[in-house]
């Protein structure tokens, strides 16, 4: 089952997996959750990924709308309407489908990820070519965090919590000129937001071959790395904590 993206706020996207028991994924707003309810969507559940206001403020709208909605969180006392805490390596039986937690601590310090039938939530650890910020981690952290995500099938589809692919096709291009399979998915973004389409989900196999965040035991990587870092990376989560700091002030 292909999950649907609804865009909300600036450039959130809250997901919904299937209709009639949809699970709802990082409500930031519960403005497009409704609209969707009015055109035959019956949340079952809300995941959340971490507790930034940006992926669940939309919560006790929700829950007013339906008051016995499951609510699944990481432990995190900044996340107080949750009925069930998501612990690292849990798999949950939710509104008949397995939801596998994944912890993902780096862009804050109790994200998780969920993993339900082949669809990966990530929240704001994975973009699509590109990462989270660390505002409550390390490089070595979240280079750890991104690595497990890295390891599961190639055909997961990847659904981030925001819609940063350009900018971020343009930090990548930065990092990896020469990189055939980037300039394809760049062209591909490019058409899609043009035609008004998101660019998400993605598959894990096309994120593997295009964003640098995840190659950064290639050497062109480990090159681009070296120029900023004044010397080979030490390591790979080295090689990622040059590139994440140089996307932090990255001026396309």
């Amino acid at each position: 089952m292909r999950p649907t993206p609804l865009p909300a706020l600036q450039d959130n996207y809250v997901w919904a997996m299937g209709a009639d028991r949809a699970l709802v994924v990082d409500p930031g707003s519960a403005e497009p959750v409704l609209a969707a309810a009015s055109r035959g969507l019956v949340p079952a559940a809300i995941l959340l990924t971490h507790h930034h206001g940006d992926h669940c403020a939309g919560v006790p709208e929700l829950l007013e709308r339906w008051p016995a909605l499951p609510v699944i969180a990481p432990e995190d006392p900044r996340i107080p309407y949750a009925s069930e805490r998501a612990v690292d390596g849990a798999r949950l039986q939710v509104a008949g489908r397995e939801v596998r937690v994944i912890a993902v601590p780096g862009h804050t310090s109790s994200h998780v990820a969920y993993l339900v039938d082949g669809v990966l939530f990530c929240g704001d650890t994975l973009f699509s070519l590109g990462c989270g910020r660390m505002f409550e981690g390390d490089a070595e952290q979240m280079h750890a965090s991104l690595q497990r995500l890295a390891g599961l099938p190639g055909e997961t589809l990847v659904c981030c919590g925001h819609e940063y692919t350009l900018a971020n096709a343009a930090f990548a291009v930065a990092v990896e000129p020469g990189n055939p399979a980037l300039a394809r998915r760049r062209a591909e973004a490019v058409a899609q937001r043009q035609a008004g389409e998101p660019t998400l989900p993605v598959t894990l196999a096309s994120e593997l071959q295009t964003n640098p965040f995840l190659r950064c035991a290639e050497a062109a990587v480990r090159e681009a790395a070296a120029a900023r870092l004044g010397h080979a990376p030490r390591s790979d989560a080295e090689c990622f904590g040059a590139l994440r700091a140089w996307k932090d002030g990255f001026a396309a």
